[in-house]
Parts: C-alpha cells; sequence; structure tokens
C-alpha cells in the first residue's frame, strides 16, 4: 500500500499519521485527507478491510475523534467532523459531498458564537472549534447514503437503509428504510433480504 507512511501515488506531500490504523488491504487515495486531522487517541481513524477513501474524503477530527471504518466501506469525497465518535458499518457506501457531523463546533447562542467566530482568524488552521457537546453518529453495515447529505450529530442509520441524495437526517434511521428530504423521512420501508455474512478473518 504505502512505504512507510508515504503513499507511492499521492499528489500530496503528506503522510498518514502515526494513530491511524490501516489494513493491508485497506486504500487511502492521498494523504491530503488527514490536513485537519488532530486526534490524540489511539486508532484515531481505523480502516477495516478493503476499505477506501477516496479524493476530496476530509478526516476534520479533534483531539478526542475516532473515527471507523468498516470492512469494505467505500468513501467517496465525504467530509467526516469528528470530536467524539463516527462509525462507517461493513460495507457501507457514502458518496461525494456527505458531511458526517457528530459535533456542531460552535455554540448555539448567538453572543458566544461572535466569540468564537472572531477567534477563528487567530487559529493556524482557521477552524471553530468551540468546547460543545459531541453525539457519536452511528452508520451501520451495509448502508447506501447518496451525494450531498448532511448526517447530524447523534444520528444512527439502520443496517441496510439508504439515504437519497441532498437529504438532511436529523433522527435515527430504522433498518431496512428509505429516507430522503429536508429533514430525511421515511419514503418507504425495504424488504430485508439475506444478511450479508461478516468479512473474512
Amino acid at each position: 500500500m504505502s512505504a512507510g507512511r508515504k503513499l507511492s501515488w499521492d499528489w500530496f506531500a503528506g503522510t498518514i499519521p502515526e494513530n491511524v490504523i490501516v489494513d493491508e488491504t485497506a486504500y487511502i487515495e492521498t494523504t491530503f485527507s488527514f490536513q485537519f486531522f488532530r486526534s490524540i487517541r489511539p486508532g484515531g481513524v481505523a480502516y477495516g478491510r478493503g476499505a477506501s477513501t477516496y479524493l476530496g474524503t476530509m478526516f476534520d477530527v479533534g483531539p478526542q475523534g475516532r473515527v471507523t471504518l468498516g470492512d469494505y466501506a467505500l468513501v467517496h469525497g465525504a467530509r467526516i467532523i469528528c470530536d467524539a465518535e463516527v462509525s462507517i458499518g461493513d460495507y457501507a457506501l457514502i458518496s461525494w459531498n456527505v458531511v458526517l457531523m457528530d459535533t456542531y463546533r460552535v455554540p448555539l447562542n448567538s453572543h458566544e458564537r461572535r466569540k468564537e467566530l472572531e477567534l477563528v482568524p487567530t487559529r493556524l488552521l482557521r477552524m471553530a472549534c468551540a468546547d460543545v457537546p459531541a453525539r457519536p453518529i452511528r452508520i451501520e453495515r451495509n448502508v447506501w447514503i447518496g451525494f450531498d447529505v448532511c448526517v447530524l450529530p447523534g444520528v444512527t442509520i439502520g443496517e441496510g437503509s439508504i439515504v437519497g441524495a441532498r437529504s438532511v437526517v436529523t433522527t435515527n434511521v430504522p433498518p431496512f428504510t428509505i429516507v430522503a428530504g429536508n429533514p430525511a423521512r421515511i419514503i418507504r420501508k425495504l424488504e430485508p433480504r439475506t444478511t450479508l455474512p461478516h468479512a473474512p478473518t
């Protein structure tokens, strides 16, 4: 896959952070995906067997954040904003311009938010990073999320579900369900087919 923590095919002269775990069968298109990665946790990002991330995927992970990609999960150009935990299950398919955010990074109170925005220009990465609550996001196995979707803090998307393009997911999605819209609503239920086996070890 790589020579040390570098990628031989990478257009960006970066390295894979030391606390990122990458299965030997996984694929990372570019280390630019880690430009906003600041996690100090062991396994701040963990790639399962055959998992892959492609151009445009950004791990905007705070110091206590952790992101896991299950076996054969595919993320194509999503932004993952994580200060607690974002888990993406086996065989999940995440389309381009998806935003998974377990935190808002700014206060809801307008006065406090203004103070936070005034601090952004003083920071090296020009980021909002107020001390606000984070609530984990869970994307379960065999989920398909269409392009331009936003998944908000605390949401679980159940196994085998599909989220229509440009939806905003504000509440949990039951397994084997199609949802769409802003806010996302149930369109119809899916018939659970034979359950996917767990990936070979």
